[in-house]
C-alpha cells in the first residue's frame, strides 16, 4: 500500500509539473507569429485611402465591430458618432467566453502604433504588446488576403480624426484566456484575383468579408458544419438568430438570380431608413446598411462564387422568438 501511495504521489507530482510547464509555455511563449514588420511604412495616397475606406465600411466590415450598434433598429446600424471609435460589447449573454470590447481604432486609440504593428494585428490577431485578441475580428481571414488591401485600410485609419474614448479592457474567462493564446497564426497572403475572373474574385471577397464566420455552423468553440451552409446561432434578448444557407441548394440560394442577390443588398442603400424592431420581432446581426455600399460588380462576383459551391441541404429557421 505504501509503495502504491508513493507511486501515486510521484505520478501526481509529475502531472502537476507537466501542467505548470504547459501553462507557463502557453502564457509566456505564445502567441508566436513573429515580430511586427519594422520596415513597413504605408504610403498615404488619395487612391489608397479611398480604397481603404471602401474596404473598412463595406467589405471587411471594420466599422461593423468598431462602433456601437443600435439594435433597437433593424440590423443594428452604428450609433452616429461612434463609428470606428469602438465600444461594442461581446459577452457571455451572446455566447462569448468572456467580455470583449471593440477598441478605438481612430488615431486616439492606435496613433502610437507603427504601421507594422497594425498590419500584424489585422493579419495575425496579435497586439503590439504581444497579447492575442479574440477572433470576433476575423484575422484568420484577413491573413489570407492581399497585403495591399490591408495596407489600404491602415492608410484610411491614419487619416481619421481622433475620437477620445475610455473603453474598459477585454477579459477572457478561464480557461479560454489560455486557449486564446494558442489561436493566432502567421498570415498566408494571396494576391487579389483579376475581377474579370468572377468566381475567383468573388471567393476572394467572400474571404475578405469573412462570410463563412457567420454562415457556418459553430458549436463549442469550433466550426462543425459545411462551410457557408448556414446554421450558426446567435442569441438576442428576444430570440435566437440562425444564419441562412448560402450554398446553391434550394434551401439556400439555389433559386436566386444574380439580380435578386444584388437587390437584396441594395434595398438597404442610402435611401433606406432602418425601422424599429419590437419585442420578439425578427432581428439580425447582418450589417445590411454597410454591405449595401458594396459595388454591384463585387456583389455579382460574390454571387458567382457562391453559385459555384457544392449545394448543401440545410433548411434553417432564421429567427425563433423566445417571448
Amino acid at each position: 500500500m505504501k509503495k502504491f501511495l508513493k507511486i501515486l504521489a510521484y505520478a501526481v507530482s509529475v502531472l502537476f509539473i507537466v501542467i505548470i510547464a504547459a501553462v507557463s509555455y502557453i502564457s509566456f511563449a505564445l502567441p508566436n507569429v513573429g515580430p511586427a514588420p519594422e520596415d513597413l511604412k504605408v504610403e498615404i495616397t488619395p487612391e489608397k485611402v479611398e480604397h481603404g475606406k471602401y474596404l473598412a465600411y463595406h467589405v471587411m466590415m471594420c466599422v461593423d465591430c468598431h462602433s456601437v450598434r443600435d439594435y433597437s433598429l433593424f440590423s443594428g446600424p452604428p450609433v452616429p458618432g461612434t463609428e470606428i471609435s469602438g465600444g461594442e460589447r461581446f459577452d457571455q449573454t451572446m455566447g462569448f467566453p468572456g467580455v470583449f470590447i471593440s477598441p478605438n481604432i481612430t488615431p486616439y486609440g492606435v496613433g502610437d502604433w507603427t504601421d507594422g504593428e497594425l498590419f500584424r494585428l489585422i493579419t495575425t490577431g496579435v497586439r503590439k504588446d504581444g497579447s492575442p485578441i479574440f477572433p470576433v475580428m476575423p484575422y484568420h481571414s484577413y491573413g489570407l488576403i492581399d497585403p495591399e488591401d490591408v495596407e489600404a485600410v491602415i492608410a484610411f485609419l491614419r487619416t481619421l480624426d481622433p475620437i477620445e474614448t475610455n473603453h474598459p479592457k477585454s477579459k477572457a474567462d478561464f480557461p479560454f484566456n489560455l486557449i486564446l493564446r494558442t489561436m493566432p497564426a502567421k498570415a498566408s497572403f494571396t494576391k487579389k484575383p483579376d475581377p474579370n475572373d468572377q468566381v475567383a474574385y468573388g471567393g476572394y471577397l467572400v474571404n475578405a468579408s469573412a462570410c463563412a464566420d457567420c454562415h457556418t455552423a459553430f458549436e463549442n468553440g469550433s466550426y462543425v458544419g459545411e462551410k457557408l451552409a448556414g446554421g450558426r446561432s446567435f442569441e438576442f434578448p428576444d430570440g435566437i438568430l440562425t444564419t441562412p444557407n448560402l450554398t446553391p441548394h434550394p434551401s439556400g440560394i439555389g433559386n436566386w438570380t444574380s439580380e435578386m442577390f444584388v437587390q437584396r443588398f441594395k434595398m438597404y442603400g442610402e435611401h433606406y431608413v432602418p425601422e424599429k424592431v419590437g419585442p420578439g420581432e425578427f432581428q439580425t446581426i447582418m450589417p445590411w446598411v454597410m454591405y449595401a455600399g458594396m459595388k454591384e460588380r463585387d456583389l455579382e462576383a460574390i454571387f458567382a462564387y457562391l453559385k459555384s459551391l457544392p449545394p448543401v441541404e440545410n433548411y434553417v429557421e432564421k429567427f425563433k422568438p423566445n417571448i
